[in-house]
């Protein structure tokens, strides 16, 4: 079973205020669980009780706290009768089980957003009623604090409303982007899994401070920050990496004959082979 989570938010959709929706989630994973907390520190859920169908006797987040504003069920379907916008979360396997059980209370007024790997759209749409509203969303862990990077395509059945509104949603949560559905298996490898490749990095970073002789706990601090920086001036500069390589880097200096070491250990390769390998895996598991 799902997590059923049924809250209530306001997103803004062309420009225009949407009507009040009812946001629940089937499912009970992690990436469920980081995007609903993202969602709630956001405020997004002010004003009504979130609600999420666990599995037996899981616990999720903030389940059944007055604080959180969530309320917990094992009744997938109490979802549907509660929720507006739905969020599919369950494992690959589970999930045609669950649309099944679902499917007589899904109504044309439901957006269904699904959150799970390797299930695409014609799937969704071949186990849903005809013409129900919906989109595949693949966002990531940092969600729970408010900037993840996220990207989702529709289905035939949902219009440029429903894409505003979900869009709209989500960007309390961080970036969110429409792309075609082909880019989600590519986004998967760069950012999904990409996040596990910045956590390497960032402890290979503070590691290295330690060996020069600083305390662990301040370099993996300043290496978090550093990180942290790094992609804010990315992001706000719109320029190139290479071109913010470039401007850190002064003849002769300490720059570049650090990256020289990287160079040699061929980090630009690596790191691309990892994201093709995740693409690959991801769109492996759309094929079994």
């Amino acid at each position: 079973r799902g997590l059923k989570g049924a809250g209530r938010a306001r997103a803004a959709a062309g420009g225009m205020e949407a009507a009040e929706l009812r946001v629940g989630f089937v499912g009970a994973g992690r990436m469920a669980g980081g995007l609903a907390r993202g969602l709630l520190r956001a405020g997004t859920g002010k004003g009504g009780a979130g609600r999420g169908s666990l599995p037996h006797r899981e616990t999720w987040g903030h389940g059944d706290s007055p604080e959180s504003g969530c309320r917990t069920t094992h009744c997938n379907l109490e979802v549907l009768q509660e929720s507006t916008l739905v969020f599919l979360a369950t494992k690959p396997h589970i999930l045609p089980g669950v649309l099944q059980e679902i499917r007589p209370a899904v109504g044309s007024h439901h957006i269904v957003v699904s959150l799970v790997a390797g299930v695409t759209l014609q799937t969704l749409q071949r186990l849903l009623p005809a013409g129900t509203k919906v989109l595949r969303l693949m966002p990531n862990l940092p969600c729970v604090v408010q900037a993840g990077a996220m990207v989702f395509a529709r289905g035939s059945g949902a219009s440029d409303e429903e894409a505003a509104l979900l869009k709209s949603l989500l960007s309390s949560c961080g970036l969110c982007e429409e792309v075609p559905e082909s880019y989600i298996n590519i986004h998967t490898g760069l950012s999904g899994s990409g996040v596990a490749y910045v956590y390497l990095f960032a402890e290979a970073l503070a590691e290295g401070a330690v060996k020069m002789g600083m305390p662990g706990s301040l370099a993996s601090r300043i290496a978090a920050q550093t990180l942290l920086g790094a992609a804010k001036m990315m992001l706000e500069s719109g320029e190139h990496p290479a071109k913010l390589r470039g401007d850190v880097c002064t003849p002769g200096g300490t720059t570049i004959h650090a990256l020289h070491q990287l160079e040699k250990g061929a980090l630009r390769a690596t790191v691309m082979n990892a994201v093709e390998a995740a693409t690959n895996r991801a769109r492996d598991m759309a094929k079994d």
